[in-house]
């Protein structure tokens, strides 16, 4: 029976090769302070039975909190994704 061989790092070979690069970091981190971003815009003072709070329906709540958090969703996907040009070269 074959026995498998695995990979040893040698002395040629110590370096260590991580999935995401810095770049993919810095897109990332952008992203998520866009979705923090979108979810402070959506907070704010609720209505109750004694009152009701006409600014829960304000377009800062019900349009752009949500979209600018869902925005920062789609790019945090491309912040995963993205192969910058020079390690496609490598």
């Amino acid at each position: 029976m074959a026995q498998k061989t695995f990979n040893q790092p040698t002395k040629e070979n110590k370096r260590v090769v991580f999935p995401l690069h810095k770049v993919n970091l810095i897109l990332m981190a952008i992203a998520g302070a866009m979705i923090v971003l979108g979810f402070l815009l959506m907070t704010g003072d609720s209505s109750s039975m004694e009152s009701f709070n006409p600014d829960i329906f304000s377009t800062r709540r019900i349009v752009i909190g949500p979209t600018i958090a869902f925005l920062g969703f789609i790019f945090m996907g491309f912040g995963i994704i993205y192969r910058s040009k020079k390690e496609n070269n490598a």
